[in-house]
């Protein structure tokens, strides 16, 4: 049948993640980065999604698509909360609080991860741990470089990590939003020595700056050898 369903601009999304949380009928997902409408049959054509693509990705056209099934709706959300570690791990917002640096029973350090996605890519634009946040921003090679990772640098902070070398994508865009659009306290830029670290500085910055906020930052350096780099 012919019918109004909605069309995602792959061009156009950053992978934000927000059109899967505003589509109450989990017709859409997240693969490799980008939103897909994985479900048509799924999809009512009225567009919840719409509103919350920040990016304009997402819009209506009128083709030939399967009935909307409000029945297959249903038993899919019955299932998703009978099940609800089912879904991709990247599609599914946590938070986790920490009070500070511990160590656990058996003698190890506890994780001081307060948020999940961690990746740019996946991290919603608009998510309930950025507010009041201080954000660090890493290169993901910094985690395990630098041994203190959790204790000096993660504890107390959101954590986005990335690799512009290995993404190939400028992170300016997503970063410049999650700013604008949340109440980030502090900006921390964690990156290696190494020359293709700068991109992710640089993204950062030009983020922070085109936000239109003024808040405090601070570049961190991690040398090869585990060390931090002086200023």
């Amino acid at each position: 049948m012919i019918r109004k369903i909605i069309h995602i601009d792959e061009e156009k999304c950053d992978g934000c993640g927000a059109c899967v949380n505003a589509c109450h009928e989990g017709a859409i997902s997240l693969v490799n980065g980008k939103a897909k409408l994985m479900h048509e049959h799924y999809c009512d054509g009225l567009g919840d999604c719409l509103p919350a693509c920040h990016t304009g990705a997402i819009t209506f056209e009128e083709r030939e698509a399967p009935a909307y099934d409000e029945a297959a709706v249903l038993a899919a959300k019955a299932a998703r909360e009978s099940h609800p570690h089912t879904g991709c791990p990247g599609a599914a917002m946590r938070q986790m609080r920490h009070e500070k640096p511990t160590v656990s029973q058996t003698g190890e350090a506890e994780s001081q991860l307060t948020n999940w996605p961690v990746q740019i890519k996946l991290a919603p634009v608009s998510a309930p741990y950025f507010d009041g946040a201080s954000l660090l921003v890493a290169a993901d090679c910094s985690a395990f470089t630098y041994a203190a990772f959790h204790s000096k640098l993660l504890a107390g902070r959101v954590c986005l990590i990335g690799c512009p070398k290995l993404d190939g994508v400028d992170y300016t865009e997503k970063l410049t939003e999650i700013i604008r659009q949340n109440d980030i306290r502090s900006l921390t830029i964690v990156r290696m020595e190494v020359p293709c670290c700068g991109g992710l500085e640089m993204a950062a910055k030009n983020a922070l700056q085109a936000s239109g906020k003024f808040i405090p930052w601070q570049v961190v350096t991690v040398n090869i050898d585990g060390t931090l780099q002086q200023s």
